[in-house]
């Protein structure tokens, strides 16, 4: 298998040099797979000459338009989402057209199944899921039709794993990356996401690359391309130092998902609604922002108890990728703690694989800043309230403040 990791901060030119290959190398045929809409069309406008597809609904749905594009040899341009609902045929389309794969952004290439354990205890007890060599779930039912397909469907391809008998997970097949003749990703903090894991796991060796720029061009390289703006990112991420507003998340695992769980269970709520007085604090009187320049974000589950006056609008999913409609945002306020799942990095810890939790924390925090104002070089100003994300936070910004740039 012949994987390639980009993985560059962002406007190091990782499309650029995507897209400079894909118009050079045209004895290839490329799928181009990205979480954004309008990447998808700046592929096909950027490599107009190998005339790239994107998938669409004729009746039939986008997988069997992508099979046909597919058979055609056709050079695609689609969707993270398309890319996942893969069967049998794709894999065998893919390896006889000899393609190669240039994934934009990583994706959940294992993932916890939501199911509660009294749910799950039922299927087990019904024996309509059983276990192959005690980890791969089989589904036994096959006149089943109810609450529970999309779990049967999962499980019919071979994808699910029941691990320490409580929790699901569903894997996504190492044999779709195998039909490819090259995979190139471009990320960023790659070590940190959980398709480096699946990777670990399948036994798959990966060749880090970077980007450089010459002649006025992008293309990939040994190199590593440190854009110019990054050493004063610090100067233009303005983090809010406020002892009073950010006392409520002192503790380690201040505003972590148990945190706010356990929040919930008290009779008045006080920690939550000392939170959203914080949030209006911030956004009123400290960064005096309208109601059109704030994004701000807690666990989804606890959106409704934690929205506000003159902010609720703002709401925007801690873990989004896909979208660039906030980047006219220049108030954020990001009220989340990240931890790992406890049970899948006791998964991964079984085969071997240190989860690098910190990191995953401040990859998946930045992410979600890089959907406002800050991806087109201007001002932010941010409300961190838990000491230790915010920590990550100035720690990787007074690192990229030393880096040494390239024009």
């Amino acid at each position: 298998m012949n994987v390639k990791v980009c993985d560059m901060i962002m406007g190091a030119g990782k499309t650029e040099s995507a897209i400079t290959q894909m118009n050079e190398d045209e004895e290839s045929k490329y799928i181009f797979v990205t979480p954004y809409l309008d990447e998808v069309k700046r592929i096909k406008d950027s490599c107009e000459k190998r005339k790239f597809s994107d998938p669409y609904n004729s009746g039939d749905g986008k997988l069997a338009d992508l099979h046909r594009l597919l058979a055609q040899k056709s050079n695609i341009a689609t969707t993270h989402a398309l890319f996942e609902t893969y069967n049998e045929e794709t894999i065998s389309l893919i390896r006889n057209g000899g393609y190669k794969l240039i994934l934009d952004e990583v994706f959940q290439t294992t993932k916890a199944i939501e199911i509660s354990p009294k749910d799950l205890k039922m299927l087990q007890g019904e024996k309509k899921i059983t276990t192959v060599d005690g980890l791969r779930v089989r589904w036994n039912d096959d006149k089943y039709d109810g609450k529970f397909n999309e779990l049967r469907d999962n499980c019919c391809t071979g994808n699910v794993i029941l691990y320490k008998d409580s929790l699901l997970l569903w894997e996504y097949p190492i044999e779709v990356f195998e039909a490819f003749r090259e995979v190139i990703i471009l990320t960023y903090m790659f070590e940190a996401q959980v398709q480096k894991y699946y990777f670990d796991v399948n036994g798959v060796e990966i060749k880090y690359i970077g980007t450089k720029h010459e002649n006025n061009e992008f293309r990939f390289s040994n190199e590593h391309c440190i854009p110019e703006y990054v050493t004063t990112l610090i100067d233009r991420v303005h983090i809010l130092d406020d002892p009073n507003l950010n006392e409520i998340g002192d503790s380690r695992y201040s505003l972590s998902s148990s945190w706010f769980e356990r929040a919930m269970k008290k009779r008045g709520k006080p920690q939550i609604e000392q939170l959203k007085k914080n949030i209006y604090n911030a956004f009123r009187n400290k960064f005096n922002s309208e109601s059109g320049r704030i994004i701000w974000t807690v666990y989804k589950n606890y959106k409704d108890v934690v929205k506000g006056k003159g902010y609720t609008n703002g709401f925007l999913s801690c873990n989004v990728r896909a979208t660039n409609a906030y980047r006219n945002r220049d108030c954020l306020a990001y009220c989340v703690n990240i931890f790992y799942n406890p049970l899948m990095k006791s998964y991964f810890a079984d085969q071997g694989i240190e989860v690098r939790e910190d990191k995953y924390a401040l990859s998946e925090m930045i992410q979600w800043i890089w959907r406002s104002a800050i991806r087109d070089g201007k001002e932010i100003w941010i409300y961190v309230p838990s000491k230790r994300m915010r920590e990550l936070l100035e720690g990787w910004l007074k690192e990229l403040s030393e880096c040494k740039a390239e024009h």
